[in-house]
């Protein structure tokens, strides 16, 4: 049987191609593999092999942009490539064991995902960049720029938090009236998928339900890997803490965030202080970005404009 999210792939993926990304998979290091998405004009082909030679260091500033639990990449970013790509370097990797991304290393930590994006753009040429992460990938975007702060600019987070604290997954998890992290994130059926959507946007749309049951299938992969993932997220209360980042950090928000809401993204803004500022969305839950494209890719670019390379 046809499978419906998996016959619209070539579509999107021809049109982020006219966008000016291309795919390019590369080896981390051994038994450690990422898929990335990558600006067509850093491979140059050998000549008469039509194979990409060792990407060239790119010319314009880098943006790398970081998905979340539900989908990988190119799906969570197909909205924003084209709105970038004129100006900047786009860089999108499917994370560890999302979208063909694999290791047999068993860290299963935010930081090893983030240790693991910066050694793939190290081997792409690029040595400073602007993270911007939605959700889990928020989490390792924020991990990148504590560990790697010489070479990060800023950094942009959408509906995440630096650190999933006991306190904060529980009670996020009572009010949403979930049991566990897996229940939420790995649903196992369409009603399970249905009730993620709708605490992830601010106006859920009506699709049938084959179409929720073939994205299951098709994005849904790995899921002991995953269900790793989501324990080793989460720190306990003593052991949290909320990182000096010598940078600019940028809270776009969409206003209806069920998942981490409004006032949670202010109070971290007063908690990081001065670097950070914050935008909220109206109209706009947990998936700002895919509800809201137009406004978060203009205040994504205001602020992206603001940003100095090479001081």
């Amino acid at each position: 049987m046809v499978n419906f999210v998996e016959v619209q792939k070539p579509l999107l993926y021809g049109l982020m191609k006219i966008a000016g990304v291309v795919p390019y998979s590369l080896e981390i290091e051994p038994g450690t593999k990422i898929n990335f998405w990558v600006p067509k004009e850093t491979l140059k082909k050998k000549s008469g092999t039509g194979k990409p030679t060792k990407p060239e260091k790119r010319k314009k500033p880098a943006v790398l942009l970081i998905h979340g639990f539900a989908g990988e990449g190119i799906v969570t970013w197909q909205f924003q490539v084209g709105a970038l790509s004129k100006k900047y370097s786009v860089y999108i990797p499917d994370l560890l064991f999302f979208g063909g991304s694999y290791s047999d290393n068993p860290d299963r930590s935010p930081a090893f995902q983030a240790d693991c994006l910066v050694k793939g753009l190290r081997i792409l040429g690029v040595d400073e960049f602007v993270p911007v992460g939605f959700s889990y990938g928020g989490m390792v975007a924020f991990k990148i720029a504590e560990a790697y702060p010489d070479m990060v600019r800023a950094i942009v987070v959408s509906g995440s938090i630096p650190t999933m604290t006991n306190t904060i997954n529980e009670s996020s998890l009572n009010r949403l009236g979930f049991s566990s992290s897996t229940e939420l994130l790995l649903p196992t059926s369409v009603k399970g998928l249905k009730a993620l959507f709708t605490i992830a946007v601010h106006k859920p749309l009506w699709f049938p339900n084959r179409l929720f049951k073939d994205y299951i299938e098709i994005m849904f992969n790995n899921r002991k890997e995953r269900a790793e993932l989501l324990e080793a997220v989460v720190v306990s209360n003593k052991d949290a803490k909320i990182p000096l980042f010598p940078r600019k950090i940028h809270f776009l928000w969409g206003e209806s965030d069920q998942i981490f809401d409004l006032e949670l993204a202010k109070n971290m803004k007063e908690q990081l202080g001065e670097k950070a500022s914050i935008e909220s969305i109206k109209k706009a839950g947990h998936l700002v970005h895919l509800e809201r494209p137009c406004v978060y890719n203009r205040r994504l670019k205001k602020f992206l404009a603001s940003i100095h390379y090479d001081d």
